[in-house]
């Protein structure tokens, strides 16, 4: 009998029609920005987002986001903290899960684990327990320690960028994964990992040691698809490109919406696939991003 082994390649539009309204998601790092801004056309809402930074406010200036757990949502350039972001939480139009890069681990792998919560030595002796009251103090019975119940963080979908991966799911980061990556893969029911070229399964097999994921739920093939991120071996971040959403999103963040919506049109609700999109950023702008 003849089985044929499962395929996991599809394309941008059914990946980001596994988000639905309401969900929760993790974004690794760098994000995956063609799944991103597929979300975004889609008009997707209520999402509870697992992330940081750029790709965190650009769900939350676009009107995607309900809840957003996250230890950093800075943006360089001067921003210690992302303008639409932080003009969100300030109004109390998002809903924010305090926490630090520790803490999220924890949340990430009691859901790994399926287990009712994680101690963590972190936040001790600080206000978090009280920012946040998801965060339970409790005594270690054995120790007698003060520790912090941290409680799991599920996402129903993870999404990831990485270098490369086969037609089955078996996945390759240039130089390992994302800091936190693993954990969200782990946390997840399905993960989703955008990467920059498929690869033979003959070439996972000779070095099966570069795999960092083995059979991801989904692969999409996506060239240039972290821009404007980094993608480690293949080009570097777009300054250029971050301060023209910066500008906009510390313009939205002042009340002026105009800069903000045409960049919305221009780079995620216009462009119909990744590639028009990256037609409309050109060739020379792609290929100045080279790393050496």
């Amino acid at each position: 009998m003849n089985i044929r082994r499962h395929q996991r390649i599809i394309d941008e539009l059914e990946a980001a029609s596994w988000i639905a309204d309401g969900m929760t998601i993790a974004i690794g790092q760098p994000a995956p920005m063609a799944i991103v801004r597929h979300i975004i056309r889609r008009g997707v809402k209520h999402l509870t987002i697992v992330d940081a930074g750029f790709s965190l406010d650009l769900l939350v200036a676009a009107g995607c986001t309900r809840k957003a757990i996250s230890y950093y949502a800075g943006g360089g350039f001067g921003n210690p903290v992302m303008p639409t972001f932080r003009r969100a939480a300030e109004r109390g139009d998002i809903e924010i899960w305090e926490c630090e890069e520790g803490i999220l681990c924890a949340g990430l792998q009691a859901a790994a684990q399926m287990l009712p919560f994680l101690p963590w030595r972190g936040g001790i002796g600080t206000s978090l327990p009280e920012i946040n009251p998801d965060l339970k103090l409790f005594k270690d019975p054995i120790s007698g320690e003060s520790l912090l119940a941290v409680p799991p963080i599920k996402p129903d979908v993870t999404i990831l960028h990485a270098a490369a991966a086969d037609a089955y799911g078996n996945v390759q980061h240039h130089g390992g994964p994302g800091w936190l990556d693993l954990f969200m893969h782990r946390a997840a029911d399905r993960t989703i990992v955008q990467v920059e070229g498929i690869i033979s399964n003959e070439q996972v097999r000779a070095d099966p040691w570069k795999t960092t994921i083995a059979g991801a739920d989904a692969i999409v093939r996506g060239p240039f698809g972290a821009h404007p991120f980094y993608s480690r071996g293949f080009y570097s971040q777009d300054n250029e490109h971050l301060r023209e959403y910066t500008s906009a999103s510390s313009d939205l963040a002042e009340g002026r919406s105009a800069a903000m919506a045409a960049y919305l049109d221009r780079y995620c609700r216009r462009p119909p696939t990744h590639i028009d999109y990256l037609e409309e950023i050109g060739l020379k702008r792609l290929f100045s991003l080279h790393e050496y």
